[in-house]
């Protein structure tokens, strides 16, 4: 970082944004010290603390935002709009991720390109877009800086993280300068939980390996990424900006924050979602409902068949803060649409000793044992999702839920490792 922009980014943490510390590679974090124990609802984004300081950061750049939905302000709108009707920032671009800028398309889809009917500014589709074919649309943009602010869920699989890992790489590849403006982790900053990815099995859902559950903002994870991954995939590290949020502890659920939940995916509707994500969503792997198509997508799971048994098999297991109940539904689409699907309901009654990833695979061994219907997807996307081959093996072989998590319980110690030098909030 040049001496300028770090002289700029100090001043910026005098009027209220964030002071600069060094960090791995070519980053900075910016943000004061921790504050002092806060009264409930005081966190501040880093969008919030940017514009405090008068977006002094972005002074003199043409700035593009990669963003979504869930890029609010507390009072709930939207910081392209902010932005764009801010003269202190020259916005020129915006980047759309899956589901799209504004929301409109469901999983596994994305707005394409297209003119924000509210700004009149080009929003460029970057879904399934890396290294230099990501690259050139950032050149093609004309920006000098990519912000980046979206709203993380806090699972591998949830793919924000990695549109924002692509973005650093293609940000490399094109000269370009990046900002993340930090949100908190939605199901807290708990140690992290869960496989870690195996590189043979990087996809979309998972280019790194980092655990399941990764106990890290995306601002924290912005850090590791550029110490750990992008000088590998792109040369050297990305010119990397992280602004902190204050306020933020790292045991505060999204609930006391006192910020406004927008659902970051149209099948993310509440952070009680988020809590159960980081487990539930393996049913994707196999051939069960992960209740998309209800009202309760990922707290719900079941199948045609299936009947009380599971919920009694999964409530013998005694997994600590969540009970399960015996529930039918009927999905008004995704998988058994229109049909009655028998399964349980998770009913989380104490979120602090809840385990996601371990609940998951309680429900996993369960659901094999008492349905003789249960099957992995013939595409071999639960491997895609756990990052290797062994829940899969472990559990068709007749393995229970303790030795199935005790099989990564070395490479998730070395994770827990290598994610404590880049934690940006401690309690």
């Amino acid at each position: 970082m040049s001496l300028s922009r770090r002289n700029l980014l100090t001043a910026a943490g005098a009027a209220g944004a964030a002071a600069t510390a060094p960090a791995a590679g070519a980053a900075a974090a910016t943000g004061a010290a921790e504050p002092a124990p806060r009264a409930r609802g005081r966190v501040r984004t880093g969008f919030d603390r940017l514009a405090a300081a008068g977006y002094a950061a972005l002074a003199g750049q043409r700035v593009g935002v990669v963003t979504n939905p869930t890029g609010v302000t507390a009072d709930l709108r939207h910081l392209v709009d902010v932005m764009h009707a801010d003269e202190r920032v020259d916005l020129t671009a915006v980047f759309g991720p899956e589901h799209g800028f504004r929301g409109t398309a469901q999983a596994g889809g994305s707005e394409g390109r297209f003119e924000d009917p509210a700004t009149g500014l080009p929003v460029y589709d970057t879904y399934l877009k890396s290294g230099q074919e990501l690259a050139g649309v950032l050149t093609a943009s004309g920006v000098d800086t990519v912000v980046f602010d979206i709203q993380d869920a806090g699972a591998r699989f949830y793919t924000y993280i990695w549109t924002l890992y692509d973005c650093m790489v293609a940000a490399v590849l094109a000269g370009k300068r990046l900002v993340v403006l930090d949100r908190p982790n939605p199901v807290s900053g708990r140690a992290a939980a869960g496989p870690v990815l195996h590189k043979e099995f990087a996809t979309f859902v998972g280019r790194e390996p980092i655990a399941q559950a990764h106990g890290m903002t995306v601002g924290e994870l912005a850090l590791l990424f550029n110490a750990e991954f992008v000088p590998e995939a792109a040369g050297r590290a990305a010119e990397l900006d992280v602004v902190r949020m204050s306020g933020w502890r790292r045991g505060d659920f999204f609930d006391t924050t006192g910020l406004p939940w927008v659902p970051p995916s149209p099948n993310m509707p509440t952070p009680d979602t988020a809590l159960v994500y980081p487990g539930t969503c393996l049913f994707e792997g196999t051939n069960l409902s992960e209740g998309r198509g209800t009202t309760r997508p990922f707290e719900l799971l079941g199948a045609e068949g299936i009947d009380r048994r599971w919920a009694e098999a999964a409530n013998g297991l005694e997994l600590p803060g969540v009970r399960f109940r015996e529930a039918y539904f009927q999905p008004v689409f995704s998988k058994f649409a229109g049909d009655t699907a028998g399964g349980v309901q998770l009913h989380v009654h104490d979120r602090a000793a809840f385990d996601p990833v371990r609940t998951g695979i309680g429900l996993l061994v369960t659901a094999r044992r008492v349905w003789d219907g249960f099957a992995w997807r013939s595409d071999g996307w639960i491997d895609k999702l756990t990052g290797s081959t062994w829940v899969r093996t472990a559990i068709d072989r007749g393995a229970g839920t303790d030795e199935v998590v005790a099989g990564w319980r070395e490479e998730l110690a070395a994770f827990r490792r290598l994610r404590r030098e880049h934690l940006l909030y401690r309690d």
